[in-house]
């Protein structure tokens, strides 16, 4: 039987992640970043793409398992009829090589092992030559390298184009492996210490979660999802991925398989006030300075995502060696939707960067500059039909999110220049646009008859979206407007109790996508809905909602980009930073005052 999505636990360095899932086994893993071709590629094929299993003999799924107490260290457990053992699974912030360490350790009795590991680089396509090399098992295939060793050193075998060890531990025993990757045509680095290692993880880690301010209810969900945002930063430059992985199916068996190992600008504000308010000062400083590398340029050349350095061309291709995870094609590499014009991304630069003027982070140079030169681009082509922040591949639409973002851009202006006057900036034209764009969305957005706002212009359909109007300030949350909107999205979106982003049948209205088949609730949507009915005084309804979204988490706290309400299963890219950063910012506009430090 295939892996479910929620099988799977994360572990990383900030630098890349790993998926390992509950038999034991790393499916997925990317060397040296994020985006790097995996060499364990299992996940999205079989066992001929590449993972490394450590289990007992004849083992299958495991008793139980658990992150440590406030890190990203994996302890998994077996229990046997000889015995129980454990496997701790981590990651250690790299000096120079990217780290996989595995250390097994005997609970009670005596139990035998067996590892497999069968490297594959370039996405499950290169089978590397493998040789032995002071005491190591070293595997070469153009320009990647790894070293696998054990300590102690236990003997191991080559069998099937993978490399095989079988050792036996007793209470107390332990044998450590570390995988170590680096470029095939340098030197191999220095070795680290599994256990120094291990033990520096855990203290780091620990360190790290004693800086978040909140301790109210739910505190082990918003830890554990700051922990998986830090998890899915890229330290080198601040970058946050959307998820760790490519390809995971919005639809078993259907072709909404998406890359979302990149960085999204619509993530920009939301994550910034997660950031801000748990009191992680450090981590919101360094989004933004990326953010500003990223977008710096021509206005008009704004993407609304960008590799973890800031990268800009990420062309989007398939892997037709890949059956794709649970035989869901095309795996794809790269996203197209790069090369769309989404003008919702204007607004949340502007948004995000006016949070950072307020929230004291460092001044930039040339950051107001910045922002007068997006202005200067909106008032132009504010006009223009795009694709909306859902990437959609339907065609160009009047979507009325991205026109209430439109409006974000230029309030934000207006404010900016109300509170710094020294700056210098069209005040009166902006504040014109402003009022102008407002009218506009009230008039065309807004049905009258339904008392609910659209999702495009001259459209009988809805988006999750609209429910962070009252959030962003576009109109109060008493509004009549805001309230039937809420109440028709709610209704017309829903799906088993959560939201929908959109509706995806077969009629003309609602082809927005331009694509076949379904997909599930999107988590990020239904913590939106949780905040919108809390700011309408629902608070009762909201904290209920919220609840259930918590509980969607599989066992170790991780939270996909979807759920099916019929099935009961994740869907998506996992661990997805927007349902973690919807959760983080749900539970603190809910239960703030009880837990803010």
């Amino acid at each position: 039987m295939h892996p479910r999505i929620e099988d799977y636990a994360l572990i990383g360095d900030e630098q890349t992640a790993a998926l390992v899932g509950t038999d034991g086994s790393v499916d997925w893993l990317c060397l040296p970043r994020f985006d790097s071709a995996a060499c364990f590629a299992k996940l999205l094929g079989d066992e001929d793409n590449g993972f490394w299993r450590i289990a007992p003999v004849g083992a299958d799924r495991c008793a139980r398992r658990a992150y440590r107490r406030d890190t990203l260290v994996l302890d998994t457990e077996w229990e046997t009829e000889q015995g129980t053992v454990r496997v701790t699974d981590l990651m250690p912030q790299r000096d120079q090589a990217p780290d996989l360490v595995r250390v097994v350790e005997g609970l009670d009795g005596e139990v035998t092992l067996h590892s497999v590991l069968k490297l594959r680089f370039d996405y499950g396509s290169i089978v590397p030559w493998v040789r032995r090399a002071d005491g190591h098992r070293v595997a070469v295939a153009g320009p990647d390298s790894a070293w696998l060793r054990s300590e102690p050193e236990v003997r191991s075998w080559g069998e099937d184009f993978g490399t095989h060890a079988e050792f036996t531990v007793r209470k107390g025993e332990k044998v450590a492996f570390v995988l170590t990757w680096h470029p095939s045509h340098e030197e191999r680095p220095p070795l680290v210490d599994p256990y120094e290692s291990l033990r520096h993880s855990v203290e780091d880690w620990r360190a790290w979660v004693s800086r978040c301010r909140y301790d109210g209810p739910y505190r082990d969900a918003v830890v554990r999802s700051l922990i998986t945002l830090k998890a899915l930063t890229y330290a080198p430059t601040g970058g946050i991925v959307a998820a760790a992985t490519t390809s995971l199916p919005e639809e078993p068996g259907g072709v909404r398989n998406w890359d979302y190992r990149y960085c999204w600008l619509r993530d920009s504000t939301l994550t910034l006030g997660a950031l801000l308010a748990a009191g992680y000062q450090e981590e919101a400083e360094a989004w933004r300075n990326w953010l500003l590398r990223a977008v710096a340029g021509d206005p008009a050349d704004l993407q609304i995502m960008y590799g973890v350095a800031g990268e800009r061309r990420l062309p989007e291709f398939e892997l037709p060696w890949l059956s794709g995870f649970a035989e869901s094609t095309p795996v794809r590499i790269g996203n197209d939707a790069v090369n769309q014009l989404q003008l919702d991304v204007y607004g949340e630069v502007m948004d995000s960067l006016s949070l950072a003027r307020d929230s004291g982070l460092s001044a930039q140079p040339d950051v107001w500059a910045l922002q007068r030169a997006l202005m200067d681009f909106l008032r132009d082509h504010w006009r223009q039909p795009d694709e909306g922040l859902w990437e959609v591949r339907g065609g160009r639409r009047q979507f009325v999110h991205s026109k209430v973002m439109v409006w974000v851009a230029a309030d934000r202006a207006v404010r900016t220049l109300e509170r710094h006057p020294e700056l210098d900036g069209d005040l009166d034209g902006w504040r014109a646009l402003r009022d102008e764009v407002h009218r506009e969305v009230c008039d065309k957005g807004y049905d009258p008859g339904r008392n609910t706002f659209t999702q495009s212009y001259g459209s009988r359909e809805l988006d999750a979206a609209l429910l962070l109007i009252p959030r962003v300030g576009f109109l109060p949350p008493d509004d009549p407007r805001v309230i039937g909107t809420i109440d028709a999205v709610r209704e017309e979106l829903d799906h088993g109790g959560f939201l929908r982003r959109y509706t995806t049948d077969d009629s003309d209205d609602a082809a927005v996508d331009g694509l076949p088949g379904s997909e599930g609730a999107f988590l990020v949507c239904s913590f939106w809905l949780a905040d919108a009915l809390h700011m309408t005084g629902r608070t009762k309804e909201a904290r209920e909602l919220f609840e259930q979204l918590a509980g969607l988490a599989n066992d170790v706290g991780l939270l996909s980009e979807e759920f099916d309400p019929v099935t009961g299963r994740q869907l998506g890219n996992v661990p997805q930073a927007f349902s973690h950063i919807g959760l983080v910012n749900t539970a603190l506009a809910l239960f703030g005052e009880d837990g803010a430090g």
